[in-house]
């Protein structure tokens, strides 16, 4: 990967423009106030097929932005399905300093570089807003003998590799590290856990409620349902405070394991964004995520609120690699 940081570091939307103003820039895009405009169609690349949690966020932002007024110029999504990401990287990466280009992201953009699968990684992009997150579930069959995280954890302990556990992403990605964090915090050997890959959520649920495995990891938007009826039970949510949309679950903090979790979603932009530029789309962010629409599907889609403006979501990025590289190191992944 390459590794170079390229962009422009974030500064605070208002002390962005007002520092804009005073300097009396004129440079292209800059309305009459001297703050930056897009100056045509803002595009929104999903790296995946439609469909998926990238797809989604993209779609919702989109429709969200242009309904409620917020962007003057339309919002297109495309989709750049590939190499887990990577596909839609290289493209975004390809078009270094057109702000009119942004893209959703989520922990793959940490894991696939990780996994030598991409020659990006997320230093090489310009962190605009992380938006909001999606903790991860531990479930069992509802009439599996373990009631507790606990027992779980009792169970792994005594034989590690005898607990088959399902997960909807690849060995050393998302639901594993999930898993690996939470059983290592509770003083299992992460290393010999006996993770089953499968592709996608779904195919994960799917296999705990047929009884192919013996506990999965899942989203809690994914699990939700699932839960309320009562088909599996959650030991356990990767929060450090109880969710909204899971009041009754316990968190692992509150259980006395030291670790938390999340699918975390943001959008980035290509290397070389001026301070303008970010502090535009930070403001347009911010906006769509006070509006009744956005708050609506996020609750449906089992989404919490985790607003970061640009710099804080850089630091967040990089504090998130560097924890990611020492549980990866723990499970022999890295």
């Amino acid at each position: 990967m390459s590794g170079t940081r390229a962009r422009t570091r974030a500064v605070p939307a208002a002390l962005a423009a007002s520092a804009l103003v005073l300097a009396g820039c004129g440079a292209e895009g800059a309305d009459d106030g001297g703050e930056w405009t897009p100056q045509q169609p803002i595009e929104i690349t999903a790296p995946a097929d439609t469909g998926g949690g990238w797809d989604t966020l993209a779609r919702t932002s989109s429709r969200i932005m242009e309904d409620a007024g917020l962007v003057d110029q339309s919002v297109q999504v495309v989709n750049k399905p590939g190499g887990g990401g990577a596909i839609g990287w290289s493209y975004i990466a390809n078009n270094a300093g057109d702000p009119h280009k942004l893209f959703v992201t989520s922990p793959p953009i940490l894991f696939v570089p990780l996994a030598g699968e991409s020659d990006h990684d997320h230093s090489d992009f310009t962190p605009i807003s992380r938006l909001a997150t999606e903790y991860m579930t531990y479930l069992v069959p509802a009439d599996s003998p373990m009631e507790t995280f606990d027992d779980l954890v009792d169970e792994l302990e005594d034989d590690p590799g005898a607990v088959s556990v399902a997960g909807g992403s690849a060995p050393g990605s998302m639901d594993h590290v999930a898993l690996a964090g939470a059983a290592d915090a509770a003083g299992v050997d992460a290393g010999e856990l006996n993770y089953v890959a499968f592709d996608g959520g779904g195919e994960a649920t799917t296999a705990l409620l047929g009884g192919h495995v013996d506990a999965a990891v899942s989203g809690a938007g994914e699990s939700m349902e699932l839960i309320e009826a009562g088909e599996v039970k959650a030991l356990a949510v990767s929060a450090s405070e109880r969710v909204d949309v899971l009041p009754d679950v316990p968190t692992l903090t509150e259980l006395g394991v030291d670790f938390t979790f999340d699918i975390w979603r943001g959008v980035m932009g290509p290397p070389d964004m001026s301070q303008e530029e970010i502090a535009y789309y930070e403001s347009v962010f911010a906006e769509m995520m006070e509006q009744d629409s956005w708050k609506e599907e996020s609750s449906k889609l089992g989404w919490t609120d985790t607003y970061q403006d640009s710099a804080d979501f850089e630091a967040f990025l990089d504090e998130k690699h560097t924890e990611f590289v020492d549980i990866l190191d723990e499970v022999g992944l890295q």
